[in-house]
């Protein structure tokens, strides 16, 4: 038999009502036809407009209606299977040793390059943070691996594109054996570091791949060092797993921090991290709120989360599972997937 695994409750206020009070205003947002797309597809999520199946409870009897979900990834309501089924997947992939979480932030005067042009901005990213992780490992004799994980939000739905990195505190040496960067296994490589030399690729990929754009905001990209955050290590391979289900499948904003929705405004909870992480609320027009949350829905088919090194797919193929031999890892077999079902509104199981 299956695993099971409930669904959430609906949150009594969504995104998708902020949709269907703004109507037809959607229209005058300026935004593109993809953007126009995804939306529709939040707004008809579980509802007639998709279809839907039939529901028995095998403890009750009872029979409910549910409606077919959108399954798109901007979706508040149809991440929590994608996730369940990601983290499952990387669980067989862990190995015994030390992992650091690492942030590369964009500076704000790239935001308005993202806006016009997300896929060029991001793609970069992804780029130069790979290969600033990757340069530091050579200076070491060692090749890297990496998990990285695109968030382009901040708390209030402003654009802060920054790319989330788990990252092995050590890799693979010439001899195709194992190697921790340092001994004591707590630390990982200079942040102050890090950041000049993600700086300069950044820069120089942005110049590479449209010239013109990068001239307009070079001084601003140059004056100011750019932010790279490192976490010290987890504490064992489930915190792991349990550590990176908060970043991979999360988007701009989930139906649980909307507060109210009145005929002209939506009220949200947010966390200013400039107060302590002091949680207050915010309260903008209908039309706003969309605008700030199309922000963040990624160009059609671009890949937000990426493996590289010794955890991309074809390394993994290949030589996972004797580098897990090497460090005595216990093979565990892949659980079945678990099967995502609501609670019964009878019984409640």
């Amino acid at each position: 038999m299956q695993p099971k695994i409930a669904c959430t409750e609906r949150s009594p206020r969504e995104v998708a009502d902020v949709l269907n009070k703004l109507g037809i205003k959607i229209e005058h947002l300026g935004l593109n036809s993809w953007q126009l797309r995804t939306l529709s597809a939040l707004k008809k999520c579980r509802t007639a407009a998709l279809g839907g199946h039939i529901d028995a409870c095998d403890n009750c009897d009872n029979i409910t209606i549910s409606y077919n979900s959108c399954r798109n990834r901007h979706c508040p309501k149809c991440q929590g299977k994608n996730r369940e089924n990601w983290i499952q997947a990387r669980e067989a992939e862990l190995l015994p040793v030390p992992y650091f979480h690492v942030v590369f932030t964009l500076p704000e005067a790239i935001n308005t390059l993202a806006i016009h042009n997300p896929k060029l901005v991001y793609s970069c990213l992804f780029e130069a943070v790979w290969e600033t992780i990757s340069l530091f490992g050579k200076n070491k004799g060692i090749q890297m691996g990496m998990v990285s994980i695109l968030h382009t939000w901040g708390q209030n739905l402003s654009l802060h594109p920054h790319l989330h990195c788990i990252v092995p505190g050590g890799g693979i040496d010439k001899q195709g054996k194992w190697a921790n960067v340092r001994v004591d296994g707590k630390f990982l490589f200079s942040v102050k570091a890090l950041s000049k030399v993600f700086r300069a690729k950044y820069c120089d990929k942005l110049k590479e791949k449209n010239s013109i754009q990068y001239q307009k905001i070079r001084q601003q990209l140059w004056e100011k060092p750019w932010v790279v955050f490192a976490k010290r290590p987890f504490g064992n391979a489930k915190a792991v797993v349990e550590y990176l289900g908060r970043y991979t499948h999360k988007i701009a904003i989930s139906n649980h921090r909307i507060k109210s929705i009145e005929e002209q405004t939506v009220t949200f909870v947010y966390k200013d991290y400039r107060e302590k992480g002091a949680k207050k609320e915010m309260t903008l027009s209908h039309e706003e709120f969309i605008r700030r949350f199309s922000l963040h829905i990624l160009p059609k088919r671009f890949v937000k989360i990426r493996h590289y090194g010794f955890l991309s797919s074809t390394w993994k193929r290949q030589k996972l599972k004797l580098l897990q031999q090497q460090l005595f890892v216990r093979i565990v077999h892949q659980p079945e997937k678990k099967i995502m079902l609501h609670k019964c509104r009878c019984c409640k199981i």
